[in-house]
């Protein structure tokens, strides 16, 4: 059975033309990356491509129909474009995560995509890597016209009486811990890399009063908060800093802001869960392409309606790459020494 798997798999890999560069990195249970890279939209995935020529397609049944192919290349890096979002990420994750076409039990997995970010804890352009996924969709919510006059916001935990008290965590989802030692790892490897900025995102940090939003962007360590409503302003900055505190018993720093890395972890958790991968493996860094709160005296309106005048966007694309390039060849370069895991 395992011989016509193999025999099934190098078939369809000769007819998507990609057999010379695969057949010495399959397995029994399919191709089997070192690193699959997980990207959301095309302009995350753009600069991987060309520059780890990821030029062998090989279709996947379940993946978004924008994006239906995983892309690799002979050192055994691949890459995953889920489309934006929750539903997205978590269905094609899932997706690939129980394709017979791939063997990922030994595979690293690395999102990489850009964010909002928080000027208490970076700047345009800074590359930050996560220890805490947190949601932030997961609450209740009444109209801050209606609630409480002694409330700061209008959320609130499911099932608790009051916004600065911590919920059950009933959803499973509401929270999770990457692996601290991978974390560590990448950021040892990254930290010192130089990063990019734009003329315009550059003019635009300056106007930030305080250190770390007006220095030039940096790597760095802390948390990413998941939600499909993308939200901006000061007052929802703050709840999302309270959030983060709340669900990770004070241990968490909130500082990038983006959709599906809850949803992709649930995903790669449930495929953990049958042995086809390790969820230990996986490492995000999110860079930020906007700032989720204006500076003192800037319109909060302006900062959500006008962001791409902030001109992160392009760097913060750059610096994705310059920032989790040294992991994955890392892992390439002393495959014997992470092959039994970190």
């Amino acid at each position: 059975m395992l011989n016509r798997t193999r025999h099934s798999l190098l078939l369809g890999l000769v007819l998507t033309g990609a057999v010379s560069q695969y057949c010495l990195a399959a397995t029994s249970l399919g191709i089997a990356p070192k690193v699959m890279l997980i990207t959301m939209f095309a302009p995350e995935a753009q600069h991987w491509i060309e520059r780890l020529k990821l030029t062998e397609e090989v279709p996947v049944p379940g993946l978004s129909a924008e994006y239906p192919n995983i892309r690799c290349n002979a050192q055994q890096v691949c890459l995953m474009t889920t489309g934006m979002g929750q539903t997205n990420a978590a269905a094609s994750t899932l997706a690939l995560s129980l394709s017979p076409q791939f063997d990922l039990r030994r595979t690293y997995f690395l999102v990489a995509g850009i964010a909002g970010i928080s000027p208490k804890h970076g700047t345009l352009g800074t590359a930050a890597w996560a220890h805490y996924l947190v949601e932030f969709g997961t609450q209740w919510e009444l109209d801050s016209r209606d609630a409480p006059k002694d409330w700061p916001t209008g959320y609130l935990g499911i099932n608790t009486q009051g916004p600065n008290q911590k919920p059950p965590l009933d959803y499973k989802t509401e929270v999770f811990e990457l692996n601290p030692k991978l974390q560590a790892k990448a950021f040892a490897l990254s930290h010192s890399v130089k990063l990019d900025e734009s003329k315009e995102s550059a003019a635009w940090r300056q106007r930030y009063p305080n250190a770390p939003a007006n220095q030039p962007p940096v790597v760095t360590q802390c948390d990413t908060l998941a939600g499909n409503t993308w939200f901006s302003g000061t007052r929802l900055s703050e709840r999302a800093e309270v959030w983060t505190r709340l669900l990770t018993d004070d241990k968490g720093t909130y500082c990038t802001t983006q959709q599906e890395d809850n949803s992709t972890y649930e995903a790669l958790l449930r495929a953990s869960r049958t042995g086809r991968v390790d969820i230990q493996r996986l490492a995000v860094v999110r860079a930020g392409s906007d700032f989720d709160r204006p500076y003192p005296g800037y319109s909060e309106v302006d900062n959500l309606l006008k962001y791409a005048d902030q001109g992160g966007f392009a760097p913060a694309l750059e610096n994705l790459y310059r920032a989790g390039n040294p992991l994955v060849q890392d892992i390439l370069t002393h495959w014997s020494e992470w092959e039994n895991g970190i």
